[in-house]
């Protein structure tokens, strides 16, 4: 199989990024995905290109690792992308108002033993 061009990439690096954000795809998913169709190199190389451990990459690409957030970040920059967050909830289900004052609230402070005061 030949090296994707450019607009392939481009195509490839999108429908992971959909399938990442409509939650079809772990974050490890995702990443095994980019390291095998974007690049096509095998664990060792592309680990040593992030420097990271063959294991560090493989518990990522598994999900069984608990990378930091700059190991992720060390990643994704490989395929000029950055970590952040997607709004996946309608603007119109979110309320910016405060909650009701009759609403029991945690009291806060020294003690945290006591229970719900109301306010």
């Amino acid at each position: 199989m030949s090296a994707p061009n450019s607009e392939q990439r481009k195509r490839i690096i999108e429908d992971i990024m959909q399938g990442h954000a409509s939650g079809r795809e772990t974050l490890g998913t995702s990443i095994r995905r980019l390291r095998l169709e974007v690049t096509g190199f095998d664990q060792a190389t592309f680990a040593a290109m992030c420097s990271l451990s063959t294991k560090a990459l493989y518990q990522i690409e598994t999900d069984k690792g608990n990378p930091t957030l700059g190991t992720i970040e060390a990643i994704l920059r490989k395929f000029g992308l950055r970590l952040g967050l997607v709004a996946g909830i309608p603007a119109s289900s979110v309320s910016l108002r405060e909650p009701s004052s009759d609403v029991a609230r945690p009291v806060r402070g020294a003690n945290p033993r006591r229970k719900h005061v109301e306010r």
